[in-house]
């Protein structure tokens, strides 16, 4: 407790006055009366820091003590609030000592404000400083902490526990999911971040007991991200119409879904757990050169946005040949509220004075900006995709943008001085093309995996559009209703298929760093070994759910189906009718990661709103580690339960 010394009474005034405590005025009694008095904000924590700063300051200051004067009155003399001072009753001698009282505490409040200004200002450059110089960690830390042992691991464990027990009461339901599916993720870049081999074997020892000793209670159970409509068991569907245009309506893919509602649950729980010191520095963006799980997480976005960018290009044969105008038109459409919350954050961030980090984008530039202009860019690239191979036009972008950078882009990045727009959002703008290369890896990896097989885009784009009717295809020419022929999904043949190019990438990326092109991986410069290292991670990621599906929860409708006598594969349209006659799975799977998955963009904002609620009413840098885990498991359950309460809703389609 501080203390501010009082002026010395005559012997008079101290033996008139009862019970009169030691000659000091306790802050509580004096101080924080003043501060409520004139509305000076601030927790006890920063006052009391800046008090501590002013032990410098002299008790006889005029800020600290004041002559408090002792005044006779005709009638008595008593002390005053407690015997804090003391003082007459006469009104005038009241008066007087108000007015000094009010100068005094004006001074006091300037005083402090200046001081909590000063504060305010070093600890954003602390926290500032907290996030940057970062060096990053290893492929191998990174790949376990975010990649398929844990997060797989606590999928078949939710799995397990699902189709061996009954499912728990609507009550329960949520805190069940977030126990199984969320909690694993937060302890994987927290207390467990250097020990993830130890989480991984928490979460794999009661899945293997649970499998070995107690029996299934269904078959044919997908993955938790399934529902009755994303299910494998719902064929994807060719519609054709009068004019012989063929229309492919797919069906949700569980894996896919999975793996896009873990990749944004590990975003959302790592933007705000980084400013935590229980997440280990080495995990945040590193300043050039590196890689970390903040450092994938930016990739893996930009990945996933490419991936289901292949949607339109699947569905309808005709839209790379169509007018590129109407095209950006409607992509513009689509995303200008991105384009404009990138606007609001950064007027946000100006306004409010929240620590940022320059180097990660520039000065005025953001992740949402990013994600606004890939899609437009990619529009303008359909005219090379009708006859170029998507990824080999990803690959060349790639290295286009790795010899710009080795050429001098790289020590412009680096070293130019931020005195102009462009220089000053010169990270941003440099690693445009090095998202959109990712964006069209990821929109590659789409063309194989969306569609019933993965050779079907490639076989669209060979082939010319139908003039006549197909023989193959049952259509109504006279009626011009489309007509649907069942197509079944080839799982196994997808899952090659990934395998072959996150061979590839992983090929190319360890190739880049044994001929040391370029100085490593990084983020800021999104160079060549960056592009390689998200695309081989998220096609392995991707796999390794697609592979889980296929061994522990099969569906009669994602396989190939072969003859057992000529070993040859038996035409989709009789596999098709014999799989319908199999009894499917008649299965309702947990809400969360598809309630995640469907409301993804509202669910970031909010989280990053949240994420500068915390920062701003509490200094994330000095909280303990029961402290910070506390703060970060109420901030997981409150997104992951507004995505639960809006799960039968879409809040936001663009």
């Amino acid at each position: 407790m501080y203390e501010i010394k009082r002026p010395q009474v005559s012997a008079y005034d101290a033996s008139a006055s009862c019970n009169r405590r030691p000659e000091t005025v306790k802050t509580s009694s004096y101080i924080l009366p003043i501060l409520s008095r004139y509305h000076i904000g601030g927790s006890e924590s920063r006052i009391s820091r800046w008090m501590n700063s002013m032990t410098s300051c002299s008790p006889s200051s005029s800020s600290w003590a004041f002559d408090v004067r002792s005044l006779r009155s005709s009638r008595e003399r008593h002390a005053v609030c407690d015997c804090t001072f003391c003082a007459e009753e006469s009104s005038a001698d009241v008066a007087k000592l108000s007015l000094k009282l009010h100068s005094i505490g004006i001074r006091l409040r300037l005083q402090i404000e200046q001081k909590l200004q000063v504060m305010d200002a070093d600890y954003k450059a602390s926290k500032e400083a907290f996030v940057s110089g970062m060096t990053g960690s290893s492929v191998l830390h990174v790949n376990l902490i975010s990649a398929y042992p844990t997060k797989q691991a606590s999928i078949a464990l939710h799995s397990t526990i699902r189709t061996r027990f009954p499912s728990p009461s609507r009550l329960l339901a949520f805190p069940a999911e977030w126990l199984t599916l969320v909690a694993p993720l937060l302890l994987s870049i927290t207390l467990f971040a250097n020990h993830p081999t130890l989480l991984i074997l928490l979460l794999a020892v009661p899945t293997a007991l649970l499998l070995f000793l107690i029996p299934r209670r269904e078959s044919g159970t997908p993955l938790p991200s399934n529902s009755p409509q994303a299910s494998p068991s719902v064929p994807s569907r060719v519609l054709r119409t009068k004019g012989g245009t063929d229309t492919l309506s797919i069906a949700p893919l569980p894996a896919l879904s999975t793996y896009r509602a873990h990749m944004m649950l590990m975003t959302v729980l790592g933007i705000l757990a980084v400013d935590f010191p229980v997440f280990p520095r080495a995990l945040a963006k590193c300043e050039t050169y590196g890689v970390s799980i903040m450092d994938l997480g930016v990739g893996s976005f930009v990945f996933s946005q490419g991936v289901v960018s292949a949607i339109p290009l699947l569905k309808d044969p005709q839209y790379l040949t169509s007018s590129p105008i109407p095209k950006i038109q409607r992509t513009l459409k689509k995303c200008i509220p991105v384009l404009l919350l990138g606007l609001v954050r950064v007027l946000l961030v100006k306004g409010t004075e929240y620590p940022e980090h320059v180097t990660e984008y520039g000065v005025h530039w953001n992740f949402f900006l990013t994600l606004g202009f890939i899609p437009v860019l990619q529009v303008l690239l359909h005219p090379f995709i009708r006859h170029v191979p998507i990824s080999l036009i990803g690959l060349l972008l790639a290295l286009g943008q790795q010899i710009v950078l080795s050429a001098g882009l790289r020590s412009f990045v680096f070293d130019a001085p931020r005195v102009g727009l462009i220089s000053a959002n010169k990270e941003g703008i440099v690693s445009l093309p090095g998202y959109l290369a990712i964006h069209l890896l990821g929109l590659s990896t789409g063309t194989f995996l969306l569609p019933p097989s993965p050779s079907y885009f490639r076989r669209r784009q060979r082939e010319r559009p139908l003039k006549r009717r197909d023989s193959s295809v049952c259509s109504d020419l006279h009626t011009g209703k489309p007509v649907s022929t069942t197509v079944r999904r080839e799982n196994d043949k997808t899952a090659i298929e990934l395998f072959s190019y996150a061979f590839i990438w992983w090929t190319l990326f360890f190739a880049c760093r044994y001929f040391r092109i370029d100085d490593g991986v990084s983020r800021r410069l999104v160079n060549l070994q960056y592009i390689l290292w998200v695309s081989a991670f998220n096609t392995s990621f991707i796999l390794g759910y697609l592979t889980l599906d296929l061994a522990f929860f099969p569906s009669p409708l994602s396989k190939s189906v072969y003859s057992p006598t000529s070993k040859l594969k038996v035409p989709a349209e009789t596999a098709s009718a014999i799989s319908l006659l199999a009894p499917l799975p008649a299965v309702q799977a947990p809400p969360l990661l598809e309630a995640v998955n469907r409301n993804g963009l509202p669910v970031f904002l909010l989280a990053n709103m949240a994420t500068g609620v915390v920062n701003l009413s509490m200094e994330t840098m000095y909280a303990s580690d029961a402290v910070a885990m506390g703060a970060l498991t109420l901030y997981a359950v409150a997104v992951c339960g507004v995505a639960w309460w809006t799960r039968d809703r879409r809040l936001w389609k663009l």
